[in-house]
């Protein structure tokens, strides 16, 4: 009779022993003697490698030779309670058979430990290690729990163009999309590209930002969230920058700035309970190996109640600071972008915990913010959390019209391709606001991950697009 195979996940927790169970998965180590050899063997499923216990007498010492780290095998055996320290079952192997070889001279994880650095020119292969199993497990859990607070709270997900027309942030650094032959554009006489003979009939690019399209959802449907791919064509080669990532920005009619700071710290309270609660092995191994720290900050975010701070008295505390003897590498002053370090010292020396700073110079931020009373600052807020700075970013949009059409002409944004934006201002416009979560920058805080790029499976960074 044919055994169906268990997931490691599942025959690490069995109660039931001396039962014939089938595992498969791909040898992690294996060491042992001439009578026996004890093969540490993982699927992906959890953290947690199931020990195969091979006794020489049951198989050759052809197929042994065989059963390296990094090959593929299925083995059935008898499920026992294990007498070794680190496991409670094992599995004493009747039969094995390999999937697939891997020549030990060649692949390239071996047991000794490797750096990220060196694991990102092998990204084919990393998901195999501990590290990157349990943040590619992770990830998945955090995607679970975006959609299920969104769902659960009414919400319905829209999806919006990975190819637009339109520059969200006015940043203009976006990657073109094009069918034309690049080596002969047609030009016209000012030497301006024509693209009327391009798919789109006109320039395209790459989103850099669901939102705009998320507000037209928003105003016919009065909550919306987006969770998608993001393009950003910035030359930045730093530990918080991606040129692809992934994106959730939630879309509210009728919530104003105070409702957009208490739910943006209601779901990532949330997320970052779901992963405490369905990622506890993967977790414990981060901050064993990784960071030491990880859990109890994790616990720390969902514990406390997060600092509300207007801009204007940010800064004030900042340069209280500077007059204590504080350095900070970049200057500060009212009109100033924060920094990441600006923002960590009032998170984790200030505070001591999240803080969501709000109303912020209507100079440094988005056309479509909408203005204050004072004529100065906009309804801005950004979740400001320990190790990583800005998590989430976001605002109450200006319904107004005039407002938004003044502004826009004030900053010379080219809006000829965004009359439909507009029209939700001139037929039935609400107050609503929103903002937005960088995926990955969550997965940082999650995992205790240092780079950015250790939380997506396949960075794409300048001059690195392989895989």
């Amino acid at each position: 009779m044919e055994i169906r195979r268990t997931k490691i996940v599942d025959a690490v927790k069995m109660t039931t022993y001396d039962v014939k169970v089938n595992v498969k998965g791909w040898v992690r180590t294996k060491r042992g003697n001439k009578n026996v050899s004890f093969i540490a063997l993982n699927d992906g499923s959890t953290i947690n490698n199931i020990q195969i216990v091979a006794d020489a007498s049951k198989f050759s010492e052809e197929l042994m030779k065989d059963v390296t780290t990094g090959a593929c095998l299925s083995v059935v055996g008898t499920l026992v309670k294990s007498m070794g320290a680190g496991q409670a079952v094992e599995i004493q192997a009747d039969s094995i058979e390999i999937y697939g070889k891997a020549d030990p001279n060649e692949y390239p994880l071996q047991k000794k430990g490797h750096s990220f650095e060196y694991l990102r020119e092998i990204a084919h292969l990393r998901p195999r290690t501990n590290t990157f199993g349990a943040v590619f497990r992770i990830r998945h859990n955090m995607a679970m729990a975006i959609h299920t607070f969104f769902h659960q709270k009414g919400f319905f997900y829209f999806h919006t163009p990975i190819i637009t027309a339109s520059d969200c942030e006015g940043a203009g650094q976006m990657f073109q999309v094009t069918t034309k032959n690049l080596y002969d554009l047609k030009k016209d006489e000012n030497g301006s590209i024509v693209y009327d003979d391009d798919f789109f009939g006109k320039m395209t690019s790459l989103t850099v930002s669901g939102q705009l399209e998320g507000e037209l959802g928003a105003t016919a449907l009065g909550n919306i969230y987006t969770f998608g791919p993001t393009f950003r064509a910035e030359n930045s080669n730093t530990p918080r920058h991606l040129a692809e990532f992934w994106m959730i920005e939630p879309e509210m009619a009728f919530y104003d700035i105070k409702d957009n700071m208490d739910i943006a710290e209601e779901f990532i309270k949330y997320c970052v309970k779901w992963a405490l609660d369905n990622c506890a092995d993967d977790l414990q191994f981060l901050n064993n190996m990784i960071d030491k720290t990880l859990i109890d900050r994790l616990k720390s975010v969902i514990d406390c109640e997060f600092v509300r701070l207007p801009y204007t008295e940010g800064i004030k505390i900042l340069e209280d600071a500077i007059a204590k003897g504080h350095k900070f590498e970049f200057p500060v002053y009212w009109g100033c972008d924060l920094a990441s370090e600006h923002e960590r010292f009032l998170v984790e020396q200030h505070f001591k915990r999240p803080v969501i700073l709000t109303d912020y110079p209507k100079e440094i931020k988005a056309f479509y913010m909408k203005q204050n009373d004072d004529g100065k600052t906009v309804r801005a807020m950004d979740v400001l959390f320990p190790t990583i700075g800005e998590i989430i970013g976001g605002s109450e949009r200006e319904e107004s019209y005039d407002k938004l059409m003044a502004r826009i002409k004030e900053l010379n944004i080219p809006m000829k391709d965004m009359w439909w934006y507009l029209d939700t201002r001139k037929f039935g416009s609400c107050p609503h606001s929103g903002f937005g979560l960088g995926f990955e920058r969550l997965l940082l805080f999650v995992t205790g991950m240092q780079n950015i790029r250790d939380v997506i499976p396949f960075p794409r960074t300048p001059k690195t697009a392989e895989f």
